[in-house]
């Protein structure tokens, strides 16, 4: 790695340093970050006093229902709504027609309709939709309309789709390959050339989705005297459904309020804007009333934006001391009819083959494929996850053919932080040493590995995941963060923001920030989230960026209202704010403590003359210039900081049956700082959890182009009869660039799961399996393979009698 030549040029407001915030509170702020905090929204949520989209009750809402197509791939000949119309109790009908307006959550990839118009591209897309007095009158109403196709070629293989001749999804996408990749750093050739071992291996993981408990919802409510509209939905990005509503309904967005109320899981399949959500709003509109759309648990499956099949060749050259020398990478990803965050996907499965390990020589080949099947997108680990596995296999795998520990040879490999990569990602706090070190010795792992009874096996595996993006998704000079605090005659604080709070923690670990800085109690404090006439614009919770954006944005507003306070408190005691201190909601001379002021005292001093208290802090991220050389891997978007995990996983595989228990996870993560411990062990189990459902049985089967199990009965994922025991913890690394040293802490452990799970079947039955998932059914398949190569190679390797050697020439 080239040592961090990288200038920080502050665009906006940059990180804050934790020193500085030290300084300027003129002591360590620990009394609110850093200690666990129940979840502000908590008892909501355990309690149902919570509300969702789908729970907002609306004596006068209509019941919106949408019709879907039966064809994976067609031209649509022609669509008579006439007799829909003509039933008593539908009050709106619409078509593709009413809306020419394409969407997309990229700028570069706006190629859907909020309903499909000339052609369907997957069983189950979105036709047309009724708006009616109850939910009978609306499916009678869908039973009515006529719609006239022309079947065409599908495709739900990608190979099959990108081949000479194949049907094309989109007239501008040829040979139906959505996105190309191709990125070379250093010298491949000579890399591979200088190594010792060089290993080449193939690995699939099939199409997974989220399975949030919450199915897709909204409500849009239409004022036709004010011609504005009101949309409350379930989503991970309000300001990207602002924005689509506002294109597609071609009203200016200052007619449009987006409310995020309550969120039960996202994942990544709620970061885009999504046809059910535009549909919603166009009916309001043309029934000039509102509607209500709750999809059922299939049409989720339709909406689907899950993680993507992925088919993975890589190779891997390494010297006798285990240094990787060389990395090469070639991936097919099956896209789906749109392209959603396709692009983004191809990327960061290329881009973050870089930052965790020292490797000075990536080729990186990669196809992004449309299919005629629901669209895939965004899920938890975006675009890393199935590539993570494939390489962390193939180190388990290189360290067998060295003979060397898999701990040692990942240490081997380990970046000296702060550094630039190949690919131009800076990797400032990087605590995946100290990961490693601390689950393999929580774990045992050296005692264990190797030296189980058979059946029984260990494995370990590393990640790392981004915390944000410099590349907001649509691009602009805004900053990615705001937010407001608003102090008034209560003496409570009013906390403001856009992010969208879907079960992360995110309000709470925003509410902690600025009750350190201010000095407070957190008691004192209230968040309103994510409601675009309330709160200021933020991009939403994808990428795992709203700890370090917007609790930096957070950081920021909370200094500027500290100021104003202990200027006035100061007044008050005749002092310098310097010399005041704020204990126990008491503002008090440090060298004097019984001279003090209370809170409500210092807050009125604050309010003389200008009244409410208002301040504002926002954050953008630095821009980065380095020697002069493009961003051609960092073409993601250099992310502020990186997290970093390390899993060891321990299974019991039956070998007549396939069964693989797992009975233990040991997980170690790097997050910078916890500012909430409790929300981040949480969010660390919640990415073991979701990396073993991929791991051992998750998968999205489709015939003819349905999905196969599109409910929550027959798509497996493990139940709490199925959960290990999980041994969490937590490094600190201190990043500089975070709040309080804080970054990603939600994402960066599900990759490590699946490979230190396959890792942990071959220990414990010496069978290397490379496709997922590892299911009971696809272990016994290979345990059955690997006993008929064992026996064909002993059969071989017997001389056959009469055979031997003589005469020859």
């Amino acid at each position: 790695m080239t040592e961090p030549k990288a200038k920080q040029k502050k665009k906006g407001a940059g990180p804050i340093a934790p020193e500085a915030v030290e300084s300027a509170l003129g002591r360590t702020p620990r009394r609110v970050v850093g200690k666990p905090m129940p979840l502000v929204d908590g008892v909501d949520m355990v309690t149902g006093r919570g509300k969702y989209s789908a729970d907002l009750q609306f004596p006068d809402a209509l019941v919106g229902r949408i019709l879907r197509s039966p064809h994976a791939h067609a031209r649509i000949v022609s669509i008579d709504t006439s007799e829909a119309l003509a039933l008593e109790g539908v009050r709106a009908v619409i078509t593709g027609e009413d809306s020419g307006v394409p969407f997309g959550v990229l700028p570069i990839a706006k190629d859907e309709f909020a309903l499909a118009r000339e052609k369907v591209r997957y069983k189950g897309e979105e036709v047309a939709a009724v708006a009616a007095v109850d939910a009978w009158t609306a499916e009678q109403a869908l039973e009515r309309i006529r719609v006239e196709y022309e079947p065409l070629p599908a495709y739900d293989d990608p190979f099959e789709a990108m081949a000479e001749g194949a049907e094309q999804l989109h007239a501008h996408r040829e040979r139906n390959i959505e996105r190309e990749v191709d990125h070379e750093f250093g010298d491949v050739e000579a890399g591979f050339a200088a190594s010792d071992v060089v290993l080449e291996e193939s690995f699939v993981a099939p199409e997974v989705t989220h399975a949030q408990m919450e199915p897709h919802a909204a409500v849009a409510q239409w004022d036709e005297y004010e011609q504005r509209l009101t949309v409350w939905c379930s989503t991970q990005v309000p300001y990207y459904v602002h924005i689509s509503l506002g294109e597609v309904m071609e009203l200016d967005m200052s007619q449009i309020r987006v409310i995020k109320p309550m969120v039960g899981g996202g994942f990544g399949c709620k970061t885009e804007a999504l046809s059910y959500e535009l549909i919603c709003g166009l009916l309001a509109r043309k029934a000039k009333g509102t509607v209500k759309v709750v999809l059922s648990r299939e049409e989720v499956f339709f909406a689907h934006r899950g993680r993507p099949a992925t088919w993975t060749r890589l190779k891997l050259g390494a010297s006798n001391d285990g240094k990787l020398q060389a990395v090469e990478a070639e991936v097919v990803q099956k896209g789906g009819a749109y392209g959603g965050y396709g692009v983004v996907t191809i990327l960061y499965a290329g881009a973050l083959l870089s930052a965790i390990y020292d490797i000075e020589n990536v080729k990186y080949r990669a196809h992004r494929v449309l299919t005629n099947t629901p669209a895939n997108g965004a899920m938890r680990g975006h675009g890393t996850v199935d590539v993570r596995f494939a390489f962390e296999s193939m180190l388990d795998m290189l360290a067998r053919k060295l003979g060397m520990d898999p701990v040692a040879l990942r240490q081997r490999n380990m970046l000296q932080a702060p550094c630039m990569t190949i690919n131009d990602l800076l990797v400032n706090s990087y605590g995946y040493p100290e990961c490693i070190e601390k689950a393999a010795a929580a774990s045992d792992f050296h005692r264990k590995a190797g030296k189980l009874p058979f059946g029984k096996g260990i494995g370990i595996a590393g990640s790392h995941y981004v915390s944000g993006s410099s590349k907001p998704v649509n691009r602009s000079n805004m900053p990615h963060a705001v937010v407001s605090l608003k102090l008034d005659t209560d003496g409570g604080i009013t906390l403001f923001t856009g992010a969208a709070e879907i079960g992360q923690g995110s309000s709470t670990v925003l509410l902690q920030i600025a009750a350190e800085v201010i000095g407070c109690h957190p008691r004192r404090f209230r968040v309103v989230a994510a409601d675009s006439v309330l709160t200021p614009k933020d991009n939403g919770s994808y990428s795992s960026r709203v700890t370090l954006y917007v609790g930096n944005a957070t950081l920021q507003a909370a200094q500027r209202m500290r100021e104003q306070l202990f200027d006035a408190a100061a007044r008050g005691l005749n002092a310098f704010p310097v010399d005041v201190e704020l204990v126990d909601d008491a503002f008090r001379l440090i060298a004097e403590p019984e001279k003090s002021l209370a809170w409500r005292e210092g807050v009125e001093l604050a309010l003389e003359y200008q009244g409410t208290l208002m301040t504002k802090g926002t954050y953008s991220t630095p821009k980065i210039t380095h020697g002069g050389r493009n961003y051609r891997g960092a073409g993601i978007g250099a992310t502020p900081a990186f997290s970093y995990s390390a899993q060891v996983v321990e299974v019991d595989v039956n070998i007549h049956t396939g069964q693989v228990k797992v009975d233990h996870v040991t997980v170690a993560h790097d997050c910078g700082f916890a500012i909430n411990p409790l929300a981040v062990e949480g969010q660390i189990e919640g990415s073991v959890w979701m990396g073993m459902a991929q791991g051992r049985q998750e998968e999205t089967h489709y015939k003819n182009g349905l999905p196969q199990a599109p409910n929550l009965l027959d798509y497996r994922f493990p139940t709490i009869l199925e959960s290990p025991d999980i041994h969490t913890i937590i490094v600190e690394s201190n990043e500089s660039g975070g709040p309080f040293g804080a970054k990603e802490a939600g994402e960066g452990s599900l990759a490590s799961f699946l490979p230190a799970l396959a890792n942990a079947i071959e220990d414990a039955i010496g069978v290397r399996i490379r496709d997922l998932p590892l299911s009971p059914e696809n272990v016994h398949a290979a345990i059955q393979q690997a006993r008929k190569a064992k026996a064909q190679a002993a059969a071989a390797a017997t001389p056959v009698p009469g055979a031997g050697g003589g005469g020859g020439t």
